[in-house]
């Protein structure tokens, strides 16, 4: 039995895992439930999620990774261990190389957080990489010519824009507005105009299904369920898109912002290419309906969607992986 090679993107909202010769054969939610007077874990990933915000008592339902870097290592530790179980990645005879990726600007005592937490699964060697560079490579961009590439990754805790050249990252920038934070904003937006609570499911359902970033594109409309703030009882609303786009507006501005200043800093020449090739947007949040013309409209430049958005990055670990004299530095 050979060592397998295994690619990691350990996201704020799911892992996948890549494996070398297999493809991706793990994308499983990141949250861990536990007893919390034993402190044992009780279900990992997609069995955990489903107990998010319907546990009893002692069980709390943990997501250990918040922005893109660890919150919880221990935790991370046991998620980490229970998935590369789960796929068999560790045989008697045999230790992986592990590629993990990281957001574009965090600090190194999170990138060793991240590096420690894999070799503590038992990996032979951990590389890290930046998550913009890996879902470029993903989308299939080759980012190995002395050409710009721009790529806005929109992922669950971390929104990573970076421009590459010659495999590399020449301006980058990472904020911590995403997926995680539109859930927010929605389940504020109904507390305030509704006064209605909801949970992190229900928000995250309203935004996969009715929303959307620009105004007028989409007119649908869905029945929200929660708690009346001023009764205490279950109640019904009915929302509509134009209402989500309303809650999202000033989170998705400060990515379109944070884009624009990516933009500034890019020289010349490279920002002439990528005005030619377009931005491609990656991540859950690329999925948002009217998220690539609002960035064309305000940035004045083409935008697509990659092809499969959710799982760029774990693919450009299997491609980096295949090449793995270009991170083996």
């Amino acid at each position: 039995m050979f060592a397998k090679d295994i690619g990691i993107d350990l996201g704020t909202a799911n892992v996948l895992i890549y494996v070398k010769g297999q493809g991706i054969v793990l994308n499983e939610p990141s949250v861990v439930a536990m007893d919390s007077e034993t402190k044992k874990p009780l279900a990992v990933g997609s069995e955990a999620r489903e107990m998010l915000g319907r546990t009893p008592g002692s069980v709390v339902a943990i997501r250990p990774m918040k922005d893109g870097v660890i919150a919880d290592f221990e935790i991370t530790e046991i998620m980490l261990n229970h998935f590369i179980r789960k796929i068999n990645g560790k045989s008697f005879l045999s230790r992986p190389r592990i590629l993990i990726c990281c957001p574009s600007n965090i600090t190194q005592v999170e990138k060793n957080a991240i590096k420690e937490a894999a070799e503590r699964t038992g990996a032979k060697k951990v590389f890290i990489e930046e998550e913009p560079k890996v879902a470029a490579v993903g989308a299939g961009m080759d980012i190995s010519k002395p050409s710009g590439n721009m790529v806005i990754d929109i992922g669950g805790g971390t929104t990573d824009i970076a421009v590459l050249s010659l495999g590399g990252i020449v301006t980058s920038s990472s904020i911590k507005i995403a997926g995680n934070v539109f859930d927010n904003d929605i389940m504020k937006y109904i507390k305030d105009k509704y006064k209605l609570l909801i949970g992190d499911r229900t928000a995250e359902e309203i935004k996969m299904s009715i929303g959307t970033v620009y105004s007028g594109n989409k007119n649908d409309k869905m029945e929200v369920r929660g708690r009346d703030l001023v009764t205490g009882l279950p109640h019904t609303i009915t929302m509509c898109s134009d209402e989500v786009e309303e809650a999202l507006r000033e989170s998705v501005y400060i990515i379109i912002h944070t884009a624009k200043n990516v933009l500034e800093q890019t020289p010349p020449e490279l920002a002439a290419d990528i005005i030619d090739k377009g931005i491609v947007i990656t991540g859950g949040g690329a999925l948002i309906d009217g998220f690539d013309q609002l960035l064309s409209h305000e940035l004045k430049v083409p935008v697509f969607v990659a092809e499969s958005p959710l799982t760029c990055v774990v693919e450009g670990t299997g491609v980096l992986l295949d090449n793995i004299h270009l991170i083996d530095k």
